[in-house]
């Protein structure tokens, strides 16, 4: 177990001297804390000092990343062991953004001209599309990373998108979230893209389904097949559907969902801003890969978030961690955050099957600032339950009007002094304790590079602390029983049953039925 380490202890050992240590104390014993406690790669910078930490905590946090063999780890992510060890698969999201030439090896095969012949494929169409006007309408049919990647993207890169056409992701069961993209779009001028890597899952398949019927019925024929594309790695289930083979845009099964926006499940946003910007998001990514990889782990901003993660999980004691983007552009970006990490590090079970005696992944909450701070902040400046913040800044706006850009910075700046340094006050109810430790990220400003750049942090920050934590960051068997389960009830029941009596009445009575075969 991680927790027998001798550098374990020592951090727990560490973390008692913190009991009564103010973080604005390190500043006043520290003038340059400050330039001891920021990194930066290119065009982002992160500002640490704020965490409850000295030097001495970093030195064991990166003596208990030694310990537990990250470097080692790191590269067999990069060169194609299959570290997902529990479905005996390589780990591969970086090669589809690599500029390298050198071969990487999946079952003794190189991937980087499929990879290559893959990307032309895609862009070849999206360069067709462009020229085109036979569709204006966009829809986007996946769930969980068929969607959530794609559809922060192309939030985040607004300024980019082609504003002649017009971009829908539907995701939910729910037939209202099919129904209202559908509402006020052109059946002749609408393309489905139907993501889903084993053309299989429920949600995507229903609502496919329905998409086409509808087609059938507004066009008045049958076939539709002109109006899909795929992008799966079942090429058959995708033909049977009905969508042409050259329209099928492949997945491998090296590529985990949440991190599958860089494969062929980006098409949506390559359609939407362009297929050079789309090249531009890649190229930022790479541009972390690279640093991620080859800088040292004392600079490394992937290192370094993951191990203050950890600091402030296993040591500290925090269970959550709050994402706050100060850019109306990110509003999903906490969101998105929410798969990656949860569904990463959400685990209790290390790769060998043991339980662990620690804790894993925190919970990620967030929203767009400054709404967050009229919404939940209350809990976090006051709460019982104080939590970390990531508090993400981009110092150019796209919409630099008056003074509302240098007001939103002096908020998102006064969050982290706020957290940092409390109040006293003669009224109980008017008293911050401080104490609450913050990172904040700067941008220089939201590109599609700087974006690609941005989410590749934080991929290898969740990596850092699956491989500290001596877990599967790449599976997500806990997604999997209520999808069975959900099969289970639709069998026993019965479709045609449950839709006779859709009534309260009727969902009591489901609800009863569910419950006496438990």
């Amino acid at each position: 177990m991680r927790s027998d380490l001798p550098e374990w202890r020592r951090l727990e050992a560490h973390a008692r001297d913190f009991q009564n240590t103010k973080i604005k104390d390190l500043f006043n014993n520290d003038p340059v804390r400050f330039d001891h406690f920021t990194a930066a790669c290119g065009p982002i910078l992160i500002d640490f000092s704020k965490q409850l930490m000295n030097e001495t905590t970093r030195d064991n946090l990166l003596k208990l990343a030694e310990a537990c063999d990250l470097e080692n780890w790191r590269e067999r992510m990069f060169t194609g062991d299959a570290i997902n060890v529990t479905e005996e698969r390589a780990v591969l999201h970086t090669a589809l953004r690599t500029k390298n030439k050198t071969p990487v090896l999946v079952d003794d095969k190189d991937i980087i001209p499929s990879i290559k012949a893959a990307q032309e494929k895609m862009e070849t169409f999206c360069r067709d599309f462009d020229k085109s006007d036979r569709f204006n309408h966009v829809v986007n049919i996946g769930i969980g990373g068929s969607d959530l990647g794609a559809n922060v993207v192309c939030e985040a890169l607004t300024p980019y998108i082609n504003r002649k056409k017009t971009y829908h992701f539907v995701s939910n069961i729910d037939a209202t979230d099919l129904m209202e993209a559908l509402r006020d779009v052109d059946p002749e001028k609408t393309l489905f893209i139907i993501t889903s890597k084993t053309f299989t899952t429920q949600e995507t398949l229903t609502n496919a389904c329905t998409a086409r019927d509808w087609l059938r019925e507004k066009l008045g024929r049958n076939d539709v097949s002109e109006h899909f594309i795929a992008a799966t790695q079942n090429v058959e289930k995708a033909v049977d559907f009905g969508i042409s083979e050259e329209n099928i845009f492949p997945i491998w099964d090296w590529v985990g969902g949440r991190y599958s926006l860089w494969s062929a499940v980006g098409i949506s946003i390559a359609l939407a801003i362009g297929y050079d910007n789309y090249t531009a998001l890649l190229d930022g990514a790479y541009t972390m890969d690279k640093h991620f990889r080859e800088a040292p782990l004392a600079e490394n901003l992937p290192v370094i978030l993951g191990l203050i993660g950890v600091w402030n999980r296993n040591f500290l004691h925090y269970d959550a961690l709050s994402i706050v983007p100060y850019n109306q552009y990110m509003t999903f970006l906490p969101f998105y955050m929410q798969q990656l990490d949860m569904e990463s590090n959400g685990k209790s079970v290390d790769r060998q099957g043991r339980r662990v005696n620690y804790n894993t992944g925190p919970i990620i909450l967030g929203d767009v600032g400054t709404n967050a701070q009229h919404a939940y902040f209350q809990l976090l400046h006051q709460g019982t339950s104080p939590m970390p913040c990531d508090i993400i800044m981009c110092a150019k706006s796209h919409n630099d009007i008056g003074d509302h850009h240098v007001k939103l910075l002096a908020n998102a700046l006064a969050q982290t002094k706020a957290m940092m340094e409390g109040q006293d006050h003669e009224d109980p109810n008017k008293v911050f304790d401080g104490n609450r430790p913050t990172n904040t990220l700067v941008l220089d400003e939201l590109t599609p590079h700087t974006l690609g750049m941005l989410l590749s942090l934080y991929e290898h920050k969740i990596f850092v602390q699956g491989v500290i934590w001596n877990i599967n960051s790449f599976d997500q068997c806990g997604v999997e029983l209520g999808k069975v389960l959900a099969k289970d009830i639709i069998r026993d029941l019965g479709l045609d049953d449950m839709q006779t009596d859709s009534s309260t009445k009727g969902l009591l009575k489901h609800i009863k039925s569910v419950n006496t075969n438990i």
